[in-house]
């Protein structure tokens, strides 16, 4: 009786195969079939060019961030280096600004040429003023926005092309040091920022 059960269960089982076999070769041919159709290949090839254009594009964002990093790294460090000063309550700045503003002009025009060099457009180079804390808010946002206008007519005097340069006051919204209760920690909030914005 257990050869007969054995006999009939390896029949069955030969049988089932034999028909998956059918079952999953005419899959095949309906798959084979269908891909084979002009409007699939089209969409097909459409997704695959999709994928390709995003990690592109992440990879040109990644690129692109790294880069805007560097340079405004460089911008922040050579502003800070070349702070001109303005006469007290004033955007009417101090004698001794030219060479200053010189390097600032040279940085963003290196910065410039990196940027196009990397195929970027659209950028934007920002000059921020800020003040201490003393006097009232509306009327610091106001000196610090024309000192920032005051660098920023500079730079256009040493070369920097006016439609590629802005100027915003930022007052003392963004201070660098608080509380800055003494002349020096003052000196050190009252600056100007330079970066660009992609």
């Amino acid at each position: 009786m257990k050869r007969v059960w054995s006999g009939i269960v390896c029949g069955l089982l030969s049988v089932m195969s034999s028909v998956s076999v059918v079952r999953a070769d005419g899959f095949l041919d309906t798959v084979k079939s269908v891909a084979s159709k002009p409007e699939v290949q089209s969409a097909a090839k459409q997704v695959g060019n999709k994928a390709v254009d995003l990690t592109k594009q992440t990879a040109g964002k990644s690129l692109t961030g790294k880069l805007e990093q560097e340079i405004n790294a460089r911008l922040l460090a050579e502003a800070a280096k070349n702070q001109c000063s303005f006469k007290t309550d004033s955007d009417e700045l101090e004698p001794g600004c030219d060479a200053k503003a010189q390097k600032l002009a040279s940085a963003v025009l290196d910065a410039k040429k990196k940027l196009v060099s990397a195929g970027i457009s659209g950028f934007r180079f920002e000059v921020s003023g800020h003040t201490d804390s003393r006097g009232s808010a509306a009327h610091n946002k106001e000196l610090s926005a024309r000192r920032a206008g005051a660098i920023v007519k500079q730079l256009v005097a040493k070369g920097v092309p006016a439609a590629e340069i802005i100027s915003v006051g930022r007052g003392s919204e963004q201070p660098l040091v608080m509380p800055d209760n003494t002349p020096a920690k003052q000196a050190k909030n009252r600056r100007y920022e330079l970066r660009v914005r992609l």
